[in-house]
């Protein structure tokens, strides 16, 4: 038996997120229905984190164990073409140590958080950018964020379904920039909250429009309050973007 380390990208749109959830289409399922089909035995993959409903990845990591004596390409292009219309491409395939664990052996998760400020509606990004209807200053943006990097009791941007055992997270660092016409959010941190990153981009959002100010941020982190937390931004602007290790 090998284990494989998989990188994955996939558009989350038609999914209940990664976790594999009965009578549910999931990128998890789907991606242990094309293992199954590869090995013609029930199998099972395990991911570097879960991503919600309609969130998108770039580079999610999993890891599999396979029976079958087959090079990496061999299991990379098998599994795309079980994958069939499936909007999840397996990158690469890498074989690893049998004690490689895609969740528990992470240090570094990044996502990535596109938004664009334009008032004319999306054709050809619909789903795959949050669209904001006025200007965002993204300089305010990118300096009022600075305040939650570091260790913090996160409770306000936390969803109130959230399992983890404590709200305490470290965000090693929040960038935001410009970037042609859209406007990118860039977190990296061990680990997230649920909905956690979401939170924060709708808060972010309210200040860019100047409806916020940048100390109102600092006090709905203080407040360790769900109730304090800006308006959560939508799923689809949301991708997992790199996991390391």
């Amino acid at each position: 038996m090998t284990r494989f380390k998989l990188t994955i990208e996939y558009d989350g749109a038609p999914y209940s997120g990664w976790q594999r959830q009965d009578g549910q289409p999931t990128v998890q399922g789907e991606l242990e229905r094309a293992a199954s089909a590869l090995e013609e035995v029930p199998v099972q993959i395990f991911g570097a984190g879960r991503t919600d409903a309609g969130v998108h990845a770039l580079g999610q990591v999993a890891h599999v164990d396979m029976i079958k004596d087959l090079r990496p390409d061999t299991v990379r292009d098998a599994l795309n073409h079980h994958l069939g219309n499936n909007p999840i491409s397996v990158l690469y395939a890498e074989t690893v140590n049998d004690d490689f664990e895609a969740r528990f052996g992470a240090i570094e998760r990044t996502y990535l958080y596109r938004l664009i400020d334009r008032r004319p509606p999306l054709a050809l990004d619909r789903g795959r950018i949050w669209r904001v209807p006025q200007s965002l200053n993204v300089t305010r943006m990118d300096k009022a964020a600075q305040v939650l990097i570091g260790p913090h009791d996160f409770t306000t941007f936390r969803d109130v379904q959230c399992q983890a055992k404590t709200p305490m997270r470290t965000l090693d660092e929040i960038r935001i920039s410009r970037v042609g016409e859209e406007i990118h959010l860039f977190f990296s941190a061990r680990s997230y909250l649920h909905r956690q990153v979401r939170s924060i981009t709708g808060s972010l959002v309210e200040i860019g429009t100047g409806k916020w100010g940048p100390e109102d941020l600092q006090q709905a982190l203080q407040a360790c309050d769900r109730s304090a937390c800006g308006p959560v931004a939508p799923a689809h602007g949301l991708y997992l973007n790199t996991v390391c290790y």
